[in-house]
């Protein structure tokens, strides 16, 4: 019995010198390689991403975009990335033609899987390329408007008024009709006075409540004037543009201003009785109403 335990002994002692043995081998055979490969592969990396942020610095001192600056930067480092993963890969012997066909192949099997976000990825490009808007901004996409906060391939994110955040798919960007009025957004108001009522005066009084803020200075001048007409009355119109993290509270206050300043001046709006509303055009949307 003491025999055979002996020799279990010693053949695992064997077996722990034999490997030991073949790791001292390797170490020795490919154990400067392997270090040598890995020095590459951090220095490079460093490199890489000190020149991404170099890049992204110029484009920023050329006046470019954040956004574009951004994704200039981040092209620059993923490509040193790839160069070299490359070099470290042909350190260790490792011949990347078929993993480059294998990428291939399952770029070309995971663009059919998910071909829906792929689709953001894509118009996220066309956005930051062709900069149809920049952080800061303001847009209106499909109704929903909100200052430019972030750009990014999957999707652009705005910020309303009362600081939420209203994040859209990049597909739903491209294609659609936008709207782009940088830092402000316009307000266009109607109301409708009596008949016998003086529309020039009303007109001026409007003016005169409007040159009360002096924020609507800073855009394009307000316009005042008679908008349309309709049965019983005059249709006065307003357009003025407001800072856009501003809209409601700005146009709540106007709307209280015009109101007390014709009150002042003895201008009544039309009774609801001889009310009778304007029909606006039908939008593209909008279905033509069938015939009875």
């Amino acid at each position: 019995m003491d025999k055979k335990l002996e020799a279990n002994i010693e053949q695992n002692i064997a077996m722990i010198t034999s490997l030991a043995d073949t790791v001292m081998d390797f170490i020795v055979k490919y154990g400067f390689q392997i270090l040598g490969a890995l020095i590459v592969l951090v220095i490079g990396l460093k490199i890489a991403g000190w020149l991404g942020r170099k890049a992204e610095g110029m484009a920023l001192a050329k006046d470019i975009d954040v956004t574009l600056s951004k994704f200039l930067g981040n092209v620059v480092k993923v490509l040193l990335v790839v160069m070299v993963i490359i070099i470290t890969l042909g350190n260790f012997g490792v011949t990347i033609a078929p993993l480059i066909a294998l990428a291939g192949a399952s770029a070309f099997g995971a663009t059919l899987a998910i071909q829906g976000p792929l689709s953001n990825y894509g118009a996220g490009l066309a956005i930051i390329l062709g900069r149809p808007f920049v952080i800061g901004n303001t847009i209106t996409v499909r109704k929903v408007s909100g200052v430019v906060d972030e750009i990014a391939l999957a999707a652009t994110t705005l910020v309303g008024e009362d600081g939420e955040r209203i994040t859209i798919p990049n597909k739903q960007i491209v294609g659609e009709i936008l709207v782009n009025s940088d830092e402000r957004r316009v307000i266009e108001t109607r109301l409708c006075i009596a008949e016998d009522q003086n529309p020039t005066k009303a007109i001026e009084i409007v003016r005169e409540a409007l040159g009360g803020f002096p924020e609507l200075a800073e855009g394009a001048p307000p316009q005042v004037g008679v908008h349309d007409f309709t049965y019983g009355g005059v249709i006065i119109g307003a357009r003025y543009w407001v800072p856009s993290m501003k809209y409601f509270n700005t146009r709540y206050r106007v709307n209280e201003a015009v109101l007390r300043a014709l009150a002042d001046a003895g201008i009544t709006l039309m009774k609801v009785g001889n009310l009778a509303m304007t029909v606006p055009p039908l939008t593209a949307d909008e279905p033509e109403p069938e015939e009875s």
